[in-house]
């Protein structure tokens, strides 16, 4: 998996090389995170939800959409309660989405099927071939009859 720089590229969120969806596209909320913190628990909204509308996104190309769509849905959502500072659960908002979408886009090469080679072949049957002799060395010797 490449790195995945979600750093604010002028006013944006990076993913991969050539995609930048700019802010105006993403939807902050921010609300109180459950678990322990003390009284800084119940005062600070420290849980950050971060949204990127595909279906609307006016950044994205004919292809970019499609594959979005079939992939993640209309609406990508995540969720991140995990540090107990707002701006840190804001950082790995961003890095969370910026990697699933480019995890979305990646377009594996299909894979080829091949034929093994003699060599391949024939070290596969003398491995066999040993395997077979091993094992019958292990038996008990037959009775006479």
């Amino acid at each position: 998996m490449g790195r995945v720089d979600a750093a604010e590229p002028a006013g944006g969120l990076r993913v991969g090389r050539r995609l930048v969806v700019p802010e105006s596209e993403l939807t902050w909320r921010f609300s109180g995170s459950g678990g322990p913190g003390g009284q800084h628990a119940n005062t600070a909204n420290t849980r950050v939800e971060l949204t990127f509308d595909i279906a609307r996104s006016a950044v994205l190309g004919p292809h970019q959409r499609a594959r979005l769509l079939d992939r993640l849905g209309l609406v990508i959502r995540v969720v991140v309660s995990d540090e107990r500072s707002q701006g840190r659960n804001r950082e790995l908002a961003r890095q969370r989405l910026a990697q699933r979408l480019e995890e979305a886009l990646r377009v594996e090469r299909p894979r080829r099927p091949t034929s093994p080679s003699r060599a391949a072949q024939e070290r596969r049957l003398r491995d066999k071939q040993y395997r077979a002799d091993q094992k019958r060395q292990r038996r008990p010797p037959a009775p006479d009859a």
